[in-house]
């Protein structure tokens, strides 16, 4: 079953829309959501369609009805707003982009958190790096009830964060702290995506900022290279060398939170 998790924070007439990633929560975007509005802005936290339930949930979704839910919450704050940024993580940061190519006229600037095109960090067994292939196992129907299973770190440095995220994950609190595994078949989706998005960069023309872990467990950097290759529009690096892949929540989170709020702020007030 289903469980509601996202937030919203009133503020001022400045928006951001904050997506989570594939099997994520909104959990994973509140503190910066938190910090974002201490600074002044309206944000909206918002929940991936078929997150936060069970595997089933999931599957029966893809790419198309994620976007989608990211449309429809786009629309629902812009009409709160005078202004509109958009940021994500992992998965979530290729949606922001995607909306950003899609919606050159709303959004004004753009959160690029731990880009994933691709799951090549560190920690990922070497058959998961083959996972590009998914969406041609799911083409011939192979493997709708296998998931890869999430290994420690678990994306986070902070060990007493990642003892806790962990517990309430594999103890199965979706809603929490996200699904154990990613189902081949969600997988399938999200590399159709990233080749969709992969394809849509160059129409990105807002600008982005783009933090990455040095030391990604999950994502190498060569995902943050190849948005800072693609997109028409200035971008700005933050790379952070005390964080794996979930830096919404890791360690260097207050900075990504006073880089963010600065540079949304900076370009409302260009645009003011």
């Amino acid at each position: 079953m289903i469980q509601q998790t996202d937030f919203f924070l009133e503020g001022g007439r400045r928006g951001v829309l904050l997506i989570h990633g594939l099997t994520g929560t909104p959990m994973e975007m509140k503190l910066l959501g938190k910090g974002l509005h201490r600074a002044g802005f309206t944000v909206h936290g918002m929940q991936l369609a078929g997150h936060c339930g069970d595997a089933d949930d999931l599957l029966a979704t893809g790419w198309r009805d994620w976007y989608a839910s990211v449309e429809h919450a786009a629309d629902a704050l812009r009409d709160k707003v005078d202004q509109l940024f958009v940021g994500g993580l992992s998965m979530g940061a290729l949606l922001a982009l995607k909306l950003a190519a899609d919606r050159p006229g709303q959004v004004a600037g753009v959160g690029v958190y731990g880009a994933t095109f691709r799951y090549d960090g560190w920690s990922i067994p070497r058959l998961a790096r083959l996972s590009f292939m998914l969406p041609l196992l799911k083409k011939l129907g192979i493997g709708r009830d296998r998931s890869f299973m999430e290994q420690p770190p678990y994306g986070i440095r902070d060990e007493r964060l990642r003892a806790q995220i962990s517990s309430a994950m594999l103890g199965g609190d979706s809603a929490a702290a996200g699904l154990p595994g990613n189902p081949w078949y969600s997988l399938a989706e999200m590399y159709a995506l990233a080749a969709d998005v992969r394809r849509r960069l160059p129409q990105v023309n807002a600008p982005c900022l783009v933090a990455h872990a040095s030391e990604d467990d999950v994502a190498s950097v060569r995902n943050a290279e190849l948005v800072m290759r693609g997109v028409s529009a200035p971008t700005e690096l933050l790379l952070l060398d005390d964080s794996y892949h979930m830096i919404t929540i890791d360690k260097q989170r207050r900075t990504l939170i006073e880089r963010s709020a600065s540079f949304f702020g900076n370009i409302a007030d260009t645009g003011a």
